[in-house]
């Protein structure tokens, strides 16, 4: 039930979504002779369209959220282990073209490449199945698994976790196969901007992880006064960003993550 309420309310909240289904609603009411509301309607979200398509509140909205755990630094301690989320992989694609095919999320992937080959004796666990709530999608975590062997890593070091469909899954399921020890250094692979709902979720099931994150998709906060050339790469920002904050309130409400806004820990 959770991961059906979770998905409608992120079709619902996005930017681009909500603006779509305000104006659409507006051209009915105008039909219906309901002008003074339907115009209202229309004229509210073609203000929204400008606002979260332009302007530069896109960006402060995903600085909020990237800018929170700050790069990984190696510190000479190689981790027993590596966490990497799914939502990189377009795993029907990839079947369909018996390649592999990554979406903007992309760098999860050669993250993950990266150290399994900087840090050999580390485990590497990829979790990720198939999160569409309409279409019957294949799980991430085998394309990522056949990649990996692909790219020379033994399968004994290989953990691959297919069946969840939610962040709050990640953390749970891959918590139940790991079983981590205590004194063990897990680093966590995951976008930035998703960062601190994945660390709250893993933090709530009692996982210690360190945050390694990656996707920052700006600049840093000096993006924060930069406007969009179109309102498509406005929204497309936008609706990351808003996903991701609603996310975090949901989650912390439902008591599916440690706190409202994770940090990072003083070690």
């Amino acid at each position: 039930m959770f991961f059906i309420f979770s998905k409608m309310l992120g079709f619902f909240t996005e930017p681009s979504n909500a603006i779509a289904i305000i104006c659409v609603i507006g051209i009915v009411l105008v039909l219906l002779q309901r002008q003074r509301v339907g115009t209202l309607l229309v004229t509210f979200g073609i203000l929204l369209l400008l606002l979260f398509g332009y302007s530069p509140v896109g960006n402060v909205l995903m600085l909020s959220l990237t800018e929170r755990f700050p790069k990984w630094q190696d510190d000479g301690r190689a981790p027993d282990g590596i966490i990497v989320l799914g939502g990189a992989i377009d795993s029907d694609s990839s079947a369909a073209r018996g390649s592999l095919e990554i979406n903007s999320a992309g760098e999860r992937i050669t993250a993950m490449l990266e150290l399994a080959r900087r840090y050999p004796q580390a485990r590497i666990v990829f979790s990720g199945g198939a999160g569409s709530l309409i279409e019957k999608s294949l799980s991430e975590a085998p394309v990522a698994g056949e990649l990996l062997q692909r790219f020379g890593v033994a399968p004994e070091r290989v953990t691959l976790e297919i069946a969840s469909r939610t962040t709050d899954e990640n953390a749970a399921f891959t918590a139940g196969l790991v079983t981590p020890k205590p004194g063990e250094r897990w680093l966590l692979v995951t976008s930035a901007w998703h960062m601190p709902r994945a660390i709250g979720a893993f933090r709530r099931v009692g996982f210690d992880v360190e945050a390694y994150p990656v996707d920052w998709r700006t600049r840093g906060w000096i993006d924060a006064t930069e406007t969009f050339d179109s309102a498509g790469a406005g929204l497309s920002r936008s609706d990351i960003a808003v996903h991701e904050w609603v996310g975090l309130v949901t989650y912390w409400l439902a008591g599916r993550s440690s706190e409202l806004l994770p940090a990072p820990k003083k070690r």
